[in-house]
């Protein structure tokens, strides 16, 4: 008897080792690529995007001007105005030499008109006829010259008012009535309307990982509500010498009003990298001091310790930079008990509670409260 219930004991113990072995349940999840978004916030200003400087063509004596900071001018308005004695002498002066030099002009036609008479008659010489020829021709050049003398008057007078050339805000006066200006020097400084722009101090480290044409959120610090969207218009080619960051101009598009000039305003740069993998913190595991996860061999259903590169951990989650590949499958919960080439079964999805059976539960429970 006891050798037969040892081959039987032997039996049931090949038995077992022919068995495979039992599949291990385990919570899954599919890998998914996404794009990792991360938001850079700076603080700028409002400013014009074209800044004009008005300045007088001829020196002067500054008679008036009557605009002042904050101003805001139209096209063609009066900025300031020269005292204009000299220039309206030498317009005087130079009308008067243009009656002059027509009355030489009507001398001269009618000698040359009296010598061309006689020339045909045979009644004087040819020499006096080239004379009177050129003296025609001499004051016809005089009398051109000084049509351009009384034009080139009759501008300088108009340079004595210096007048806007498009609609703006005045920023800046550099003169005063009554000082003596030099040609070129600037008298106001304008900012046009037809253009906004934030400017902001960027360090060069979110310069080398900003996209080239991406979109800029600018709002009012005071009012995140009023805000504009703007594109990158201008970058400084060199660094402020104290603060060692680069100005960066964007251009805004439709600005509201309330977006005024020197407004303190933030901006918001959404910065998105390539394809990278987030995966839940619970499957996340190690492998000789390595970060690793479980993945799942769909054909066999068996898992396997794969060491993978971490960017960063979030709240909950952890995004892979290398290692996993979308459509990969690996394991989220129960990965404390697994080893290499474990049989595994996914769990089912952990159905949802019944809204209508809690609700009739909690009523239950409430009417049994006592009064």
């Amino acid at each position: 008897m006891a050798a037969i219930a040892l081959v039987l004991t032997l039996a049931a113990c090949q038995d077992d080792k022919a068995a495979p072995p039992e599949a291990r349940f385990v919570r899954v999840v599919t890998v998914e690529a996404g794009k990792l978004a991360n938001d850079i916030q700076l603080s700028g200003e409002i400013q014009a995007e074209k800044n004009v400087g008005l300045a007088f063509r001829i020196a002067g004596r500054v008679a008036e001007r009557p605009v002042n900071v904050g101003d805001n001018v139209k096209a063609g308005q009066l900025i300031a105005r020269l005292a204009p004695t000299i220039e309206q002498n030498a317009l005087t002066a130079a009308k008067a030499a243009l009656e002059a030099a027509r009355g030489e002009v009507s001398t001269a036609r009618s000698s040359f008109a009296r010598q061309e008479r006689l020339m045909a008659q045979g009644f004087t010489t040819r020499p006096r006829f080239d004379q009177a020829l050129k003296a025609q021709e001499a004051a016809q050049a005089q009398l051109e010259n000084a049509e351009a003398q009384v034009e080139l008057a009759q501008d300088r007078l108009g340079f004595t008012e210096l007048r806007a050339g498009v609609a703006g805000v005045v920023t800046a006066r550099n003169v005063e009535p009554g000082e003596v200006v030099q040609p070129g020097q600037v008298i106001v400084q304008l900012a046009r309307e037809d253009g906004r722009d934030a400017v902001f101090n960027v360090p060069a480290r979110s310069l080398e990982t900003q996209a080239g044409d991406s979109t800029v959120r600018v709002a009012l610090a005071d009012a995140p509500a009023v805000s504009a969207s703007g594109r990158v218009r201008e970058i400084a080619p060199q660094a402020d010498p104290v603060t060692r960051t680069f100005q960066v101009r964007i251009g805004l598009q439709d600005p509201p009003e309330a977006m005024r000039l020197g407004s303190t305003v933030i901006g918001t740069l959404e910065l998105t990298s390539a394809a990278i993998v987030s995966i839940p913190a619970s499957a996340l595991t190690q492998q000789d001091l390595s970060p690793a996860v479980w993945v799942v061999d769909p054909a066999k259903s068996t898992v396997s310790l794969r060491n993978i590169d971490i960017l960063r951990f979030d709240p909950g989650q952890v995004i892979v930079s290398q290692g996993l590949e979308p459509g990969e499958i690996i394991v989220t919960g129960g990965i404390q008990a697994l080893h290499v080439g474990q049989r595994v079964r996914p769990l089912p999805p952990a159905p949802e509670p019944d809204r209508t059976t809690a609700a009739s539960l909690t009523l239950g429970h409430k009417a049994k409260l006592p009064s």
